[in-house]
Formats: C-alpha cells, sequence, structure tokens
C-alpha cells in the first residue's frame, strides 16, 4: 500500500474544489469532461443500493458517457437486486460492466468450509466476502484512476470520518463520495423527484442490502448497518470494500 503520488494529490485537491457543489448533474457533467480533458478512467461502482440508484440517474441525466459502470456479482444476491439491475439496464440503455468472483476459489472456500461458512466466524466470513467482493473489485479497479461510490456519512459511525474526496490506499486509487453529507431524506426527496427506480427490499426495512444470507431487514430503532452479518457481535459492519 502507497501514499498517492504527487500528481494524485494535486488530482484530489482539484477534484474537492470540482464536487464543492450541491448540484449532482453538474457534478457528474464535470467528471465527465475531466475523463475527457485528462484521459483519465473513471469509473462507478453500483449495487443498486437506493444510492446508487441515484448515481446511475444523475450520470445518465448528465450524459457522462466517459464513466464506466459496473457492479460486482457475488452470486448471492437477491432475486430483488437482480430485477431492479435488469430494469435499470432497460430503462436507461446502459451497459453494466459485471464482475464475478473466482470459480475456483468459491469452490475451494465451499468445499473446505461449507455453503454457509461465513456464519461460522469472523475469519470465514471475511473470506467469504474477500473471494466474493474484494478480489472481483481489485480487477475492477485494475487501470482506473477515479472511483466513484454511493457512501454516506449518516448510513454508520465508520463512515463519519471519511473524505469527499481520498486517497484509497488498499485499491491504490482515488475515491469519490458525491452523496457523503446527504441524509436520507435527501436521497429519497431524489428519487420520489425524479422517479427513480430502487430495490423493493428498501420498503420492507432494509436500509443496507448485501448478499441474501448476509443481510436482514432492521428494527425501529437499530442502526442503520445492524441488517449486515447482524450474528456477528462488532460494530465494523464492512466488508473490505470500504475501510472500516
Amino acid at each position: 500500500m502507497s501514499a498517492p503520488t504527487p500528481e494524485n494529490q494535486e488530482l484530489i485537491h482539484s477534484l474537492e474544489l470540482l464536487l464543492s457543489n450541491s448540484d449532482l448533474q453538474a457534478d457528474m457533467e464535470a467528471l465527465n469532461q475531466l475523463a475527457i480533458d485528462q484521459k483519465l478512467n473513471i469509473c462507478f461502482s453500483t449495487s443498486f443500493g437506493v444510492e446508487d440508484q441515484i448515481l446511475t440517474d444523475a450520470i445518465k441525466a448528465a450524459n457522462a458517457q466517459q464513466i464506466r459502470l459496473f457492479t460486482l456479482d457475488t452470486g448471492r444476491l437477491f432475486p430483488e437486486t437482480y430485477n431492479l439491475w435488469a430494469r435499470t439496464v432497460k430503462r436507461y440503455g446502459i451497459d453494466i460492466q459485471a464482475y464475478y468472483p473466482s470459480q475456483e476459489q468459491v469452490e475451494s472456500y465451499v468445499t473446505e468450509y461449507g455453503i454457509n461458512a461465513f456464519y461460522e466466524s469472523v475469519p470465514l466470513r471475511k473470506a467469504c466476502c474477500h473471494i466474493r467482493k474484494v478480489e472481483p473489485l481489485k480487477r475492477a479497479l485494475a487501470n482506473a484512476h477515479i472511483w466513484i461510490s454511493g457512501l454516506r456519512a449518516e448510513q454508520s459511525s465508520n463512515r463519519q470520518t471519511v473524505n469527499k474526496v481520498e486517497w484509497d490506499s488498499s485499491f491504490q486509487v482515488i475515491k469519490c463520495q458525491p452523496l457523503l453529507s446527504w441524509t436520507a431524506q435527501q436521497v429519497w426527496d431524489y428519487v420520489h423527484l425524479n422517479n427513480v427506480s430502487y430495490n423493493t427490499l428498501h420498503d420492507s426495512s432494509f436500509p443496507s442490502i448485501g448478499c441474501a444470507p448476509c443481510t436482514r431487514a432492521v428494527r425501529e430503532g437499530e442502526d442503520f448497518r445492524s441488517g449486515r452479518w447482524w450474528w456477528e457481535d462488532n460494530s465494523q459492519k464492512e466488508c473490505g470494500l470500504h475501510r472500516s
């Protein structure tokens, strides 16, 4: 893991100024123009959560064709997520590149530990996340200069220390979170104003949606991330894609 180069530091500073406004479509237009002007590989990773659907809508509205969209298909997503994926592609007429886990690694894990071994210990859960999410993400970001993510600070205490633009040393890429300061109210206001399609599980108390075996609905008063890996007795509700 290395620190950003002076060139990347300069780009981070430029992005901090570029993304300082509250107009999401303008932000996407600016990022698209930056990709053209500086020949940058800018990508957006969607997991089809409501924040990611907003960013997809803004990218399309801005006609930001230089921003590459991709997703990680772990092989254990909810049927509702796959249905939304298909609806999103059809509605916007866009390509969303899918990255899959290594067949050999999945087969080895399941053979050695079992199909639901992630329930047995934190190390086994993290090993599953690494195979199904982290390793595919490394391939997806291999040549990227800027990675757009839908993280919001309000989602968890771990994410309140995240910066809108920062260097991700794990993946060696500049990471942008345009929705970082958005509240849940702002998110749903945008959805209703722009008629954005979203995962129907959100209507059933699923604020954060991941793999089906690892996600449950949350009860009133529970933390936003409490439905993820709910059987674990810890507060670090991350899988390795984002720093905890």
